[in-house]
């Protein structure tokens, strides 16, 4: 609950131990659970009375919506980045395929002696798999650019 492992508890005690000593150690373990028990019903209180307050539209409530967790700033960047690269290929996808219909179109006889592979169009690369061919071609022999003034 509070990152606290098995042997920090265990040094919790023995300092508390020593500090408040054995016999004042039951009446504050007493207070310590009074207070716990005293926020879980405060704690229960309010989500009755915002439960109450809100009726019906706070079941409706989808709160993983909600979590700032699922905001990983890398995720969304790379999400934006494929999306982006998706309505690159497709925008040029249209494009080939608009070009290659009027120049069908204007050249019949000539498109039927092309090749498949002058016919096929070019593959366009998402980010990551740009970033992993440019990594593939890194020279790892020679040391990494160094601005010493950038410092």
């Amino acid at each position: 609950m509070f990152g606290i492992n098995g042997t920090e508890m265990v040094i919790l005690v023995v300092v508390a131990l020593v500090v408040i000593g054995p016999k004042r150690l039951p009446e504050y373990a007493q207070k310590l659970r009074d207070f716990v028990r005293q926020m879980r019903r405060m704690a229960e209180g309010a989500k009755d009375s915002v439960r109450r307050d809100f009726g019906d539209d706070f079941k409706d409530v989808d709160w993983q919506k909600l979590d700032p967790r699922q905001y990983d700033p890398r995720r969304i960047v790379r999400e934006a980045l494929v999306e982006e690269d998706a309505a690159i290929r497709e925008s040029k996808r249209q494009e080939r395929a608009t070009q290659e219909s009027s120049s069908a179109e204007s050249s019949g006889a000539a498109l039927s002696t092309q090749t498949d592979t002058e016919a096929a169009p070019t593959r366009v690369k998402s980010p990551i798999e740009r970033f992993q061919a440019q990594v593939g071609l890194r020279d790892r022999s020679a040391a990494a650019p160094f601005d010493s003034e950038a410092t």
